[in-house]
């Protein structure tokens, strides 16, 4: 087992730092950074040491899968599909696909696609986010309290999600737009 690249793996998953790990467990900063180097071998008490900083058992460190490498690129095929319910909801089919795992990340962004009857709904969403997007082709009419914009290829958006909003599909043609939340709301 490469107990450097573990450590450092599971370090970062925890969301700390070289610093802050040193910092928690009692010991240096070089420790740590050596150890993740593989450059120094931690005896059993040392590496029980540090590994109170996370917290964390030895049996939990040499046990638990290692967390999967960070993703950066998504195939059209790797989006998740999550609007099966919505899709019920409305008159018109509202398709999100969303890129990687939102609960991972502060930022929400999804390939967003609304044939014509398509509406998020008369009541208007609200939630504790900023939101923004692009259209890609098609259009769409945007409402953020009583604003009422029609969108076309190229027009963008980007609003505090607290003001009251709504998107529908009140054309003939397909809309597709590209959104992004932060942080995610959906």
């Amino acid at each position: 087992m490469d107990v450097g690249a573990r450590l450092r793996s599971i370090r970062e998953a925890n969301g700390l730092s070289q610093r802050e790990l040193a910092r928690r467990a009692g010991v240096t900063n070089g420790t740590i950074s050596l150890i993740e180097q593989n450059q120094s071998s931690p005896s059993v008490a040392s590496l029980r040491k540090v590994l109170q900083g996370i917290p964390m058992s030895l049996q939990e460190f040499f046990s638990q899968e290692m967390p999967p490498p960070e993703r950066i690129v998504f195939r059209s095929e790797d989006l998740t599909e999550i609007t099966h319910e919505l899709q019920r909801k409305s008159k018109g089919a509202i398709a999100f696909r969303q890129v990687g795992d939102a609960r991972q990340h502060g930022l929400q962004i999804l390939h967003e696609a609304y044939e014509p009857g398509a509406d998020t709904g008369r009541t208007l969403l609200q939630h504790d986010s900023e939101e923004g997007g692009i259209i890609i082709s098609g259009r769409m009419e945007l409402t953020v309290e009583d604003e009422r914009h029609i969108l076309g290829p190229g027009d963008a958006y980007l609003f505090d999600s607290r003001r009251p909003h709504r998107f529908r599909n009140p054309f003939d043609e397909p809309c597709v737009l590209i959104s992004a939340c932060t942080p995610p709301y959906l």
